[in-house]
């Protein structure tokens, strides 16, 4: 629910966008049609992307001093501080301070919002903005584990409002089209994925996936401001829903390209050319992702270091240069400890890959140490749970 609740903000926020002259401050009342804004606001969504979030505050700020009364200004500055918590996983502590102006500015622009709606119902600028920000909350919510209650309760009411801007949908160009797309695809694909929100179900289209997909490669292929937004949104259902590597990575490596301080696009362009055997794509990619981890830059943390340290250890092992190997793999381990994913591939490889190089080296002791890791964090229905079982149970007189 969350994934398609956050990119209908981007979706009509983009889609209104179009080149101009940029002068300042705009005159047009409506702020989302008015083109001198647009090309200021181009400037600075981009800079949210690629993660110059001062940059791009900056302007929103200013932005703020100008139109006090509308909800515009208050939805970029939580927009930008949703980005930052972006590259962490739940749960991080790093998540709350940029969590809690979130929050607030979200909510801030809701009540811009509702002001406006209650001058003019006919207003859909001002029901944009109650879609793009209950969108918003709704996806927090969701994906932090909170208030089940708050989850349901932002998503109806942002749905509601969506209709609303479906009727005028006609009128508007192929940007238009992101929306329907992910609903087309979504509909279908959250009653198999989520039968826990069959009460909120009730207010999403059935749904077609085929169509989806098909009408959001269209716009990938012939939107403007909405095409970047189509393909990260492609990228990641080819990713995670539709397990096709192949699919998903030309769009990530065009994120990459297009924001290429975004710690997320990165990341992910990192492990798709990995597992798709682009072997120094991938080994270049990931030094640069360490050395960023390692400089302490924005967003590059502990799963970035854990990706990284595994694909440049395990080239490494894979030429037989064992000592660099030995050094990377100790990295993911200590990176994996500190991301708390000892029980995912790249930890797993890692300790046995180590385990299995102490053995060459008849250092049975270490081996065992490392073993004992892959026992002890494995699914048993693994394979390397089964090594280190067996390579344990052979070895256990080494140790007395």
């Amino acid at each position: 629910m969350s994934r398609v609740l956050f990119f209908l903000f981007s979706f009509f926020l983009t889609a209104t966008f179009v080149y101009s002259q940029p002068s300042w401050p705009p005159t047009s009342d409506t702020l989302l049609l008015n083109e001198d804004l647009h090309i200021k606001l181009t400037q600075a969504i981009h800079d949210i992307y690629n993660s110059k979030f001062d940059q791009a505050e900056e302007k929103f700020t200013e932005m703020k001093s100008i139109y006090p009364k509308h909800p515009l200004p208050y939805f970029l500055m939580g927009l930008s501080n949703w980005w930052k918590m972006m590259p962490y996983k739940e749960g991080d502590e790093r998540i709350e301070p940029y969590a809690k102006v979130f929050i607030k500015e979200m909510e801030t622009s809701i009540e811009k919002a509702d002001e406006m709606y209650e001058r003019n119902q006919n207003n859909l600028e001002a029901v944009f903005f109650l879609t793009s920000a209950h969108s918003m909350l709704a996806r927090y919510y969701a994906e932090n584990n909170k208030n089940k209650l708050k989850i349901v309760n932002h998503a109806r009411i942002a749905l509601q409002n969506l209709k609303k801007i479906i009727d005028h949908e006609n009128e508007l160009d192929i940007e238009f089209l992101f929306g329907t797309a992910l609903f087309n695809y979504y509909g279908e694909w959250f009653r198999d994925e989520y039968p826990w929100l069959k009460p909120l179900m009730v207010f999403f289209p059935k749904g077609d996936k085929k169509k989806g997909l098909e009408q959001l490669t269209e716009v990938s292929n012939n939107a403007f401001w909405t095409r970047a937004e189509a393909q990260y949104f492609l990228m990641k259902i080819y990713f995670i829903e539709e397990d096709d590597d192949a699919k998903a990575y030309p769009i990530a490596k065009y994120l990459y390209e297009t924001f290429p301080d975004n710690p997320y696009f990165h990341r992910l362009y990192t492990r798709l050319s990995y597992t798709l055997g682009k072997k120094q794509e991938a080994k270049k990619l990931a030094e640069e992702l360490l050395y960023r981890v390692n400089i302490g830059m924005p967003g590059y943390e502990e799963i970035s270091g854990r990706y990284a340290s595994f694909i440049v250890g395990r080239q490494y092992y894979l030429n037989k240069d064992y000592e660099k190997a030995k050094q990377h793999y100790k990295m993911t381990l200590v990176f994996g400890e500190k991301s708390e994913a000892q029980d995912q591939n790249y930890y797993l490889q890692a300790a046995t890959d180590l385990a299995t190089m102490a053995d060459n080296e008849k250092d049975i002791p270490t081996a065992r140490s490392y073993y004992k890791l892959v026992e002890k964090y494995a699914p048993k229905k693994n394979p390397l749970y089964k090594q280190a079982k067996e390579y344990l149970k052979r070895t256990k007189n080494a140790e007395r």
